[in-house]
């Protein structure tokens, strides 16, 4: 476990984590310094306090005066740098700060910061700092690849620095392969992650999540509304909690969050496959999937023409993914979903005694189907317990909440408490 970890403390159960968090960033000279400033732009939108930190190098390609703008504080740029009240800029910036990321990384600054050099601002910060350290490199692929850079990066890792990227792609320099900088949203997504609490670090997380696809013929489906939004907030929020985490997704273009697997499938008996060959290794089995009940019995070869006034399926039930996992010996805990249109205390109790499932989270399909907000109710042996409506992400951090004191209880013999945070 990297050192990224070490203010968990300080979290608070709901993102964005970066909120009233301080972050040092750092920018090295290279060509993806102008992606920078939407770093810049989105930690301060989601009330980060942003302090920018420049090479001489970064300056230019990008002037102080833009991060200035975009963050609202001063920018450094040089180790004698007097206007700190102490002349010691390169010493406290860090002090007090959540994090400190280098984007984009050099590889000069990789070797500087592999053999704790201070022979410049950044590095003498890397140096001194006294919060976690992140460094996203950028740099041609010819000199990623080569041995020195590789040998610094390794001892970058062993000294618990976190390397974000690079990514594989086109360079700036017309070249194609490992050197491109991750993009922003990457970055950000990974800040958030290292700032988020990590309540299930070590535990393997298996999630269904969307719709299924049953075929009538080559062209038509039965299906229902999901998006498949609830079941990847899941999955992210779990990632970001320190979980190793495998979504099997049916079809939705939804992205894959960061550091989760994904799994893709169409149908709902490809769904039961992919469950039982990912699910029985987990440590918790989520299904948020909206797995169609009943398919068609015979799929025809051709489309069917419009020739008759009506049409006649013939339709068989599908597997009950979720009870044939929960049935497993040994098997996850196991979380449901519930999605009714009306008698949801009712309906979602029942699911939850009859498939003998830990958790259900309960919402009304009108309200949460295809939406980006939704409220739900959780159920489990301690009663009901209601989360306020929120956005599909912060919902999903209140289960995680909830999850963590189920589990807690269950280790611990203790009493439930009964409203999530």
């Amino acid at each position: 476990m990297d050192n990224l970890t070490a203010n968990e403390g300080r979290n608070r159960a709901k993102p964005p984590f970066v909120n009233g968090q301080r972050i040092v960033l750092a920018v090295t000279g290279g060509i993806a310094v102008y992606k920078i400033a939407e770093v810049v732009r989105r930690l301060v939108d989601r009330g980060a306090t942003v302090d920018v930190v420049m090479s001489d190098a970064a300056t230019r390609f990008v002037t102080p005066l833009t991060f200035q703008a975009l963050s609202g504080r001063t920018v450094w740029t040089d180790l004698w740098d007097g206007r700190a009240e102490d002349a010691m800029a390169h010493i406290d910036l860090t002090r007090g700060a959540a994090l400190m990321v280098v984007a984009p990384a050099t590889a000069d600054h990789l070797g500087r910061f592999a053999q704790g050099r201070a022979d410049d601002l950044v590095s003498t910060l890397a140096l001194a700092r006294t919060c976690p350290l992140a460094v996203v490199p950028a740099m041609n692929q010819a000199m990623w690849h080569h041995p020195a850079t590789q040998r610094n990066v390794a001892q970058l890792q062993a000294d618990g620095v976190a390397i974000w990227g690079p990514a594989v792609g086109a360079q700036a320099c017309g070249e194609v392969g490992a050197g491109r900088m991750i993009e922003p949203h990457e970055i950000l997504a990974r800040i958030e992650a290292a700032l988020a609490p990590k309540w299930f670090q070590g535990k393997r997380v298996v999630l269904t999540a969307g719709p299924t696809y049953e075929p009538i013929d080559p062209v038509r489906v039965l299906t229902n509304l999901s998006s498949g939004k609830m079941g990847f907030a899941l999955a992210e929020a779990f990632a970001m909690a320190g979980a190793e985490v495998t979504v099997i997704a049916g079809p939705t273009a939804l992205p894959t969050p960061w550091g989760v697997t994904r799994v893709d499938v169409v149908t709902a008996q490809q769904m039961r496959s992919a469950a039982h060959e990912y699910a029985p290794s987990a440590d918790l089995f989520v299904g948020v999937a909206a797995v169609a009940d009943y398919r068609p019995e015979t799929p025809q070869e051709h489309k069917i023409k419009k020739s008759a006034s009506t049409l006649t399926l013939t339709l068989v039930k599908n597997p009950d993914i979720l009870a044939e996992i929960a049935a497993l010996p040994h098997g996850p805990l196991c979380v449901g979903f519930a999605a009714e249109s009306r008698d949801l205390d009712h309906y979602a109790e029942c699911k939850r005694r009859e498939k003998g499932l830990s958790l259900v989270v309960g919402n009304l399909a009108q309200e949460a189907l295809g939406q980006d907000e939704t409220r739900v109710v959780l159920y489990d042996d301690f009663g009901r317990h209601p989360v306020p409506a929120g956005n599909k992400s912060e919902v999903a951090w209140a289960i995680l909440a909830h999850l963590k004191r189920m589990i807690s209880v269950r280790d611990e013999g203790a009493t439930c408490e009964t409203t999530p945070s």
